[in-house]
């Protein structure tokens, strides 16, 4: 692969297709925060429920009514780890990984698309005896929690949104490279390369989604990356979960959402050029129980890593739990 495009990929990549998330200390230093749960401990509290479509990983805390939360591509439940830290005093907290993504183990043919996506995670529900939940959802999570809260709209009490996919754009244009190396069979061999280049991750994709990027701690890298490239499996299906990205798999869902009664959220970081935050206001004229939107200052794609505090009390409020 060129050096030029991979840098092209990395420097500008996009809602479903680039590996990183903010170090835990990005949360330390904070008066009255709760400590996150560093890589380790999360691993450790990773549990698998055996569905028909495979072994899907997920890591619970807290207890009480349910909470969903959804993560971007190609992370994994991780990115949550500060979010649920806090949230997990009033809520049960359910984070999975997507299939094709993060520790989640599917067999070779199973579909990746977000609807199959949407699919699962109701069998997840029902394997875990949860009727009804709240979500949270980042990038093509919010893509398929959309999907999902359409599909099955007695099942969602609440949805809040961080930056994410939208009927009218999705895939956005800054996510067309990386489904181009995913077509040709590129993409994993990028993605490795941060294994070994902890520095490249930080000033190129670290830079793009973060607004310091200098917390992108190497403990953090390992635990998206490794996953991803594990096995020859494992990078066909990453290439494959962004090959499920086009066509838009969200073509047609504005008609339903515009019938959505459920009482939905945006949180939008100001300064994402990736998914702008025009997508925060068609979300907001679209959805007709919208409770508005607030917009964080100098905030890029996955700022709920870095500021798992706004998400904590944008969820609580839309909760309303004290």
């Amino acid at each position: 692969m060129k050096r030029r495009q991979f840098l092209q990929w990395t420097g500008l990549t996009f809602a479903a297709g680039a590996v990183g998330a903010c170090a835990p200390r990005v949360d330390t230093g904070r008066a009255g925060s709760p400590q996150p749960t560093d890589a380790e401990a999360f691993r450790a509290a990773r549990r698998f429920a055996h569905l028909p479509f495979g072994d899907i990983a997920y890591v619970e805390r807290g207890s009480g009514e349910a909470a969903l939360f959804l993560h971007g591509a190609p992370l994994n439940g991780f990115q949550w780890r500060g979010a649920i830290a806090r949230l997990s005093p009033y809520r049960r907290c359910v984070v999975p990984d997507f299939m094709g993504l993060g520790y989640s183990r599917v067999p070779e043919h199973q579909s990746l698309a977000a609807s199959a996506q949407a699919d699962m995670l109701a069998a997840l529900l029902d394997a875990l005896a949860i009727s009804t939940v709240d979500i949270v959802a980042s990038d093509s999570g919010g893509m398929t929690a959309q999907l999902f809260m359409v599909r099955h709209p007695e099942r969602v009490r609440t949805l809040l949104l961080t930056d994410c996919d939208t009927e009218p754009n999705s895939p956005p244009p800054k996510v067309k490279p990386a489904i181009e190396m995913a077509r040709a069979g590129t993409l994993a061999d990028a993605t490795a390369q941060w294994l070994t280049d902890k520095a490249l991750a930080r000033s190129t994709f670290g830079a793009a989604v973060f607004r310091e990027p200098s917390r992108f701690a190497d403990e953090t890298i390992e635990y998206y990356a490794a996953p991803l490239v594990s096995s020859p499996l494992r990078r066909a299906q990453y290439h494959a979960f962004h090959l499920s990205l086009e066509p838009n798999p969200l073509a047609g869902i504005e008609a339903e959402l515009k019938r959505s009664r459920t009482p939905v959220r945006m949180v939008w970081g100001a300064s994402d050029d990736i998914f702008p935050p025009a997508d925060a206001h068609y979300l907001d004229r679209t959805l007709p129980h919208s409770q508005g939107i607030r917009f964080v200052p100098g905030a890029k794609l996955f700022f709920p890593e870095e500021f798992p505090e706004i998400i904590a009390g944008e969820a609580q409020r839309l909760w309303r739990v004290a």
